[in-house]
């Protein structure tokens, strides 16, 4: 986007401090979040101290503690589910599956800040279906694994959505996108790794 926005050999200018996924694996695991809003909060002011103008949790599931990281620095946080719903909400939907990890399907700090801030009605899949979507994902996606098998569970439990009367699904969770594509679903599929990077350099073109 900046490429197409400024022309010539332009690229952005970020600052990325990448963590040690297996370490927060387990902290997620073992429900030690306060180690992880530690961590979190940590690699957020080592961005800032690079000089960072805002923010990004590049991660639906590490929002768990976005509110922390984000009262720990003096910058902005751009919000994953912020960009997303605001996506949603120009399409005029009103009613959308969540897809992620259990923890943001099941935890109120993603489908909760979408129903209370924006007014969005969220479903989300059962107990079952959530189990499966993890698993694939930790399981498979995180290692690399791309499976056929696993495309068509994903498209059951999107039609499932569909059913429970979804008109948009969210992929909330940045690997979702490496295995479901738009042609894999009936419905409008919101790409939160697309929306968040898309809104980061829109963000950043207007600051």
């Amino acid at each position: 986007m900046v490429k197409e926005r400024l022309g010539g050999v332009h690229s952005a200018k970020i600052v990325m401090y990448s963590v040690d996924f297996k370490e927060i694996r387990e902290l997620q695991l073992e429900a030690r979040w306060d180690e992880t809003t530690n961590l979190m909060i940590d690699a957020a002011r080592r961005v800032e101290r690079g000089g960072a103008d805002f923010v990004l949790i590049c991660t639906n599931t590490m929002h768990e503690m976005a509110e922390e990281v984000e009262a720990s620095i003096s910058i902005p946080l751009l919000h994953i589910a912020d960009v997303t719903a605001e996506r949603i909400i120009s399409s005029g939907l009103k009613k959308v599956g969540l897809l992620g990890s259990a923890f943001t399907m099941e935890q109120d700090f993603y489908k909760g800040r979408l129903i209370d801030k924006y007014g969005l009605e969220v479903v989300i899949p059962s107990q079952i279906e959530r189990q499966v979507v993890d698993n694939i994902i930790f399981n498979e996606l995180c290692l690399g694994e791309i499976k056929d098998s696993s495309r068509e569970q994903i498209e059951t439990i999107m039609g499932n959505l569909v059913d429970d009367g979804a008109q948009g699904i969210i992929l909330g969770c940045t690997e979702l996108p490496s295995l479901i594509k738009q042609k894999d679903c009936s419905v409008p599929l919101f790409d939160t790794t697309a929306i968040h990077a898309k809104a980061a350099a829109e963000y950043a073109f207007r600051n």
